[in-house]
């Protein structure tokens, strides 16, 4: 029994100079990865961390020293696998916390980022990366009152100015976004994305005069001029009476698309609504040289004559488009245009 004891005691008193051993070791290992990542040697220093790591699978520092010479080797999912074990091992420690917050946000990992951002005391730009998570899970009910309160405190911060617009805009206030996105331009005119969109809004408002001057400051930056942006650049100069302009536009987009009747019809219009009944005459002329039978063109057509003085004859076109198609008949009560 006494041999027994003896021999237990001396396993133990082994069992802790092995743990003393990889303790010292384990310190050793982690002071020169400090080393090395003070001398910018990342890797070095990444692989001096592991060795203290394996001593030491308790190591916290080690895990956060290796996570940050990951993240300056720009090896991000290593660096967000050191982070997430720190934490697991200290739950409360504010540098992982901070570190979490950012890589998830970085990772667009939205509700991961809102719940570290949350637990964080020590972020600088918690209320700014919260604001953000709310807007991009599109939670936009709270969101708005964060972005408010972080842009009324900085009203520089172009960022958040335009973030708060769109915020706006996907609330269905249109009248408040325009007025914050003009506030966006405003601290930054740079940004090309942020002029063509308010030119959307002030189309989609019917102020065509300030989104002719929006679109053309957008393709000033460098806003590529596909035939989107050509489509909506060409409505709005017809709509705000800059007819040369926007035929032009309309036209070359015509010759791109040639089959496209939906957009010759939709100039038809356009030039109808501005009283220009002339140039729409052309495009419904444009229409039934493709189809003969095009009744929506021929009732248009007709308006457009009776428009200009010639009453009966425009109104001889309207009775035969409604001939050849009788769902057109609802409109002449209306005296509106087909598909309005």
């Amino acid at each position: 029994m006494k041999r027994g004891l003896t021999f237990l005691i001396a396993i133990v008193i082994t069992a802790t100079g092995f743990a003393a051993q990889n303790i010292d070791s384990s310190l050793f290992y982690f002071q020169k990865g400090l080393e090395e990542k003070k001398a910018k040697r990342y890797l070095v220093a990444s692989d001096n961390f592991s060795k203290a790591i394996q001593l030491n699978a308790a190591y916290v520092d080690a895990y956060i020293e290796k996570g940050f010479a990951n993240n300056e080797m720009r090896r991000t999912d290593a660096a967000k696998a050191d982070f997430t074990k720190a934490l697991e091992l200290d739950p409360q420690n504010e540098t992982v916390i901070k570190e979490l917050t950012t890589i998830y946000f970085n990772y667009r990992q939205y509700q991961q980022a809102l719940d570290m951002a949350q637990k964080c005391k020590t972020c600088i730009d918690k209320d700014r990366i919260i604001a953000l998570c709310y807007f991009n899970m599109e939670d936009f009910g709270k969101a708005e009152k964060l972005l408010l309160a972080l842009v009324n405190k900085n009203p520089e911060d172009a960022e958040l100015t335009y973030t708060l617009a769109s915020n706006y805009l996907a609330m269905g206030f249109e009248p408040k976004a325009i007025t914050w996105y003009e506030k966006a331009v405003l601290v930054d005119a740079s940004k090309s994305k942020w002029f063509f969109e308010l030119g959307l809004l002030y189309s989609n408002t019917n102020n065509y005069k300030k989104a002719v001057i929006a679109y053309n400051k957008a393709a000033e930056l460098g806003f590529i001029k596909g035939n989107d942006f050509n489509e909506n650049l060409g409505f709005a100069y017809i709509y705000s009476s800059d007819f040369d302009n926007g035929a032009r536009l309309l036209d070359d987009l015509i010759s791109r698309r040639p089959g496209d009747k939906e957009l010759i019809r939709d100039v038809a219009t356009a030039f109808y609504d501005s009283k220009n009944y002339d140039k729409s005459l052309d495009y419904c002329q444009k229409l039934l040289e493709m189809d003969m039978k095009d009744g929506k063109a021929l009732y248009q057509a007709g308006l457009c004559f009776q428009k200009k003085g010639m009453t009966e004859k425009g109104m001889q076109m309207c009775d035969k488009a409604i001939e050849m198609d009788p769902s057109l008949a609802s409109l002449r009560s209306k005296k509106s245009l087909p598909g309005m």
